[in-house]
């Protein structure tokens, strides 16, 4: 499979298509900051008409998941979902099929000063460009008065 990722401040997925507002950034914060992330999903041919696992994972600067107390425990930040997609009929054989996903996030109170990667996994398969990295700003200092 091939796939794109973006951040973005907001995004959908609507009749094949990607919705992307305030795409393409990669510095946020300090503040926690919401975010989305969109992604195209090119399933060969031979993939079509099976259902398929994506999962994304948040992982600091030195490779970490980045995790959050909850009232249930600590949790990860971790998206998981499925997604299938059938061959339209007339389709030539060998063509490839784009599947758009928008996942759109609360604010994450992240740290300042930090560097944090999305990793994208399809059926437990990863490849090295199936990420996206952004940088949180350092916090603001008080100014002297």
């Amino acid at each position: 499979m091939k796939l794109t990722i973006l951040l973005a401040d907001a995004a959908q997925a609507v009749n094949g298509k990607l919705y992307i507002l305030g795409g393409g950034w990669s510095i946020a914060g300090p503040e926690p900051t919401q975010m989305a992330i969109a992604i195209k999903v090119e399933v060969p041919w031979n993939e079509a008409n099976q259902r398929h696992t994506l999962q994304l994972t948040l992982v600091d600067d030195d490779g970490h998941p980045v995790a959050f107390s909850a009232p249930a425990g600590t949790q990860t930040v971790e998206v998981s979902l499925n997604f299938e997609v059938g061959r339209p009929p007339g389709l030539k054989p060998g063509t490839p099929l784009d599947v758009p996903l928008a996942i759109n996030l609360g604010p994450l109170p992240l740290p300042p000063d930090r560097r944090y990667v999305w990793r994208c996994a399809i059926d437990g398969q990863s490849e090295s460009d199936w990420e996206v990295s952004f940088t949180t700003r350092p916090a603001h200092k008080p100014s002297d008065a």
